[in-house]
């Protein structure tokens, strides 16, 4: 539909005028901005910026909100990000977010939704649904589901019933809770086993695998990690699947980007089914996605709609759609293989300065530091602490047959991809890893206070979401607040 001057007495009159993408040097992401014309009830039209116009909004209504939101984009400007599951959206994912296509129930799927007036929703529904199956190279894709549980949940539905067998990834070895933890509705719906990293290598054990799957019989295999560093062989997966008749999961959470890319190897060829979410390394909204073969597309999405969850999220189906197409580009692609050149950058910085790293390096987008050869007293809970005082943000985690509690943890998950976004490169990963020595191997204040400076120096050369920091401290100060 075109924007129209002519004034209706149905529809306001709206005029959109993009502007250029400005991108300045070393920072991945330019400012998108729009100006649009508005009508104001009686008063006169004006001029303004749309976004602007939104933190107007919000900063009238509700100031606590706006705050913390402010605060926020303050703490992603100044603190280095570690964190392997966290990423830098782009604006124009942003702004697919901010849209009024959340206002629309449209239960079901394209042309054949439960409500009515959803002509411009199916539009983003089936442009999201094309670009994954192309992305990914899958038969069929479900771009409904609104996290990466929701996902995995979707396909036990679809090929599982209760009490049948999984054998997935033990969540102290790398895997998920959606695989089945007993904390978890997949560990009480569902005969979990386990399979494990070796003690001498720290990789999947495919003999364990295998004895398992011969042992148990499973229904379906999983294979996929939230903290495991090395390739997944996926080939390997669908021959001991096909020995005992499984069904094979590939969840590809944490390496999608990378899968996207050709960075690391696709599941899709090998697995009856695929999940991601769309928010980690494929750097799109929170949200998650479903690949499977032909012969499971009505399954699964069935499993998704009306199994497992009612109205899709249209304006993050808007912004997944977005993201996919991006991932489509060669700078995406060259950020995904820069990422892996990061992680192992960090890796080797980190094993230069006493920490062991877990399996002995990374393949992909993140690692696991055992903290014990650099001080066997310290926890992973103690580092993350520390270290986010300097400004350096990472998560305590879990080592393979670690000894601690996992709240306490004898190790640190670190990833690149949020710092790959911003443009760092291989330079500034060994001056972080030189950071993350210094402050864990002296944490005294004077130690934090010096590397903390440091760091926010650093992140001031890698600036994120420059425009509309200023935009909303701008708005702060000019627009009043509406009163209680």
């Amino acid at each position: 539909m075109k924007p129209t001057n002519s004034p209706s007495r149905h529809r306001p009159s709206i005029t959109v005028r993009p502007s250029r993408l400005r991108v300045a040097e070393g920072v991945p992401f330019g400012v998108l901005r729009f100006c649009c014309r508005l009508p104001c009830n009686a008063k006169p039209v004006k001029e303004a910026n749309c976004m602007t116009a939104l933190w107007e909004a919000l900063w009238a209504s509700d100031p606590d909100i706006f705050e913390a939101i402010l605060a926020d984009i303050e703490r992603q400007n100044f603190f280095v990000n570690l964190i392997a599951s966290e990423n830098y959206t782009s604006p124009a994912v942003l702004a697919a977010l901010a849209n009024p296509m959340q206002n629309k129930y449209a239960e079901g799927y394209p042309n054949r939704r439960y409500y009515g007036g959803c002509d411009f929703v199916d539009i983003a529904e089936r442009l999201a649904i094309e670009r994954a199956k192309q992305l990914f190279g899958a038969d069929h894709a479900n771009v409904q589901p609104h996290a990466g549980v929701q996902a995995n949940m979707a396909v036990y539905f679809a090929c599982l019933q209760p009490n049948d067998v999984i054998l997935s990834p033990a969540l102290a070895h790398g895997g998920h809770l959606s695989h089945g933890a007993p904390v978890t509705a997949v560990g009480k719906l569902y005969r979990v086993v386990h399979y494990g990293v070796r003690r001498d290598t720290e990789t999947i054990d495919f003999d364990q695998v295998r004895q398992l799957a011969h042992e148990h019989r499973p229904k379906l295999i999983i294979c996929g990690y939230s903290a495991y560093s090395r390739v997944v062989e996926f080939d390997k997966f669908r021959e001991i699947a096909d020995e005992v008749g499984a069904l094979l999961m590939a969840d590809i959470a944490h390496i999608a980007g990378l899968v996207a890319a050709g960075a690391h190897p696709s599941p899709v060829p090998y697995a009856e089914f695929v999940t991601t979410t769309t928010h980690k390394t494929l750097r799109g909204p929170r949200g998650a996605l479903i690949l499977c073969k032909a012969d499971w597309a009505q399954a699964i999405d069935r499993a998704v709609f009306p199994g497992s969850q009612g109205g899709p999220f249209m304006h993050v189906i808007a912004a997944k759609a977005v993201c996919f197409k991006e991932a489509m580009t060669d700078a995406f692609r060259r950020d995904q293989f820069q990422t892996i050149a990061n992680a192992r950058t960090l890796a080797d910085e980190l094993q230069r300065h006493g920490f062991r790293i877990v399996s002995g390096g990374t393949d992909n987008h993140l690692m696991l530091v055992d903290l014990r050869p650099f001080n066997p007293d310290l926890t992973g809970a103690d580092a993350e602490k520390l270290l986010q005082r300097a400004h350096i943000i990472v998560n305590k985690n879990a080592i393979p047959f670690d000894e601690r509690p996992p709240m306490k943890a004898s190790g640190i998950r670190l990833g690149t991809p949020a710092c790959t976004t911003r443009g760092m490169r291989e330079d500034e990963m060994r001056q972080i890893g030189r950071w993350i020595a210094q402050v864990l191997r002296d944490p005294s204040d004077e130690t934090i206070e010096r590397v903390r400076g440091k760091v926010m120096e650093l992140c001031q050369q890698f600036p994120v979401y420059t425009d509309l920091w200023e935009a909303m401290k701008t708005v702060k100060v000019e627009v009043p607040v509406a009163s209680e």
